[in-house]
């Protein structure tokens, strides 16, 4: 799998990167049809409470996945991108196996 990690209006540090690849990683264990993920890293107007976005856009063999999430942190908002993805891919391996 091909993981891209971008942040906009901050600089992430080596901390954040490596807590969102290894959540993102951990999605390869439901479906190893997964190719590519993107994973944008935003703060929304600093200063104020649930700035921090998180969007997460995996490319899988049979389809897309894709999950958004604002939080107060980055690690709560991967958090959030991560359970989401997990029930979508889920929801993709079982619409595959029928």
């Amino acid at each position: 799998m091909e993981l891209r990690i971008q942040s906009v209006n901050f600089d992430a540090t080596e901390q954040l990167k490596a807590f969102t690849e290894k959540k993102i990683k951990k999605l390869e264990r439901f479906n190893d049809s997964i190719i590519q993920t993107e994973v944008l890293l935003k703060v929304i107007k600093p200063e104020t409470a649930k700035n921090k976005e998180a969007s997460v856009k995996m490319n899988l063999r049979n389809g897309e996945a894709f999950a958004s999430k604002v939080a107060d942190t980055f690690e709560e908002a991967i958090d959030l991108c991560a359970e989401a993805l997990e029930k979508q891919i889920l929801k993709t391996k079982e619409k595959k196996e029928r």
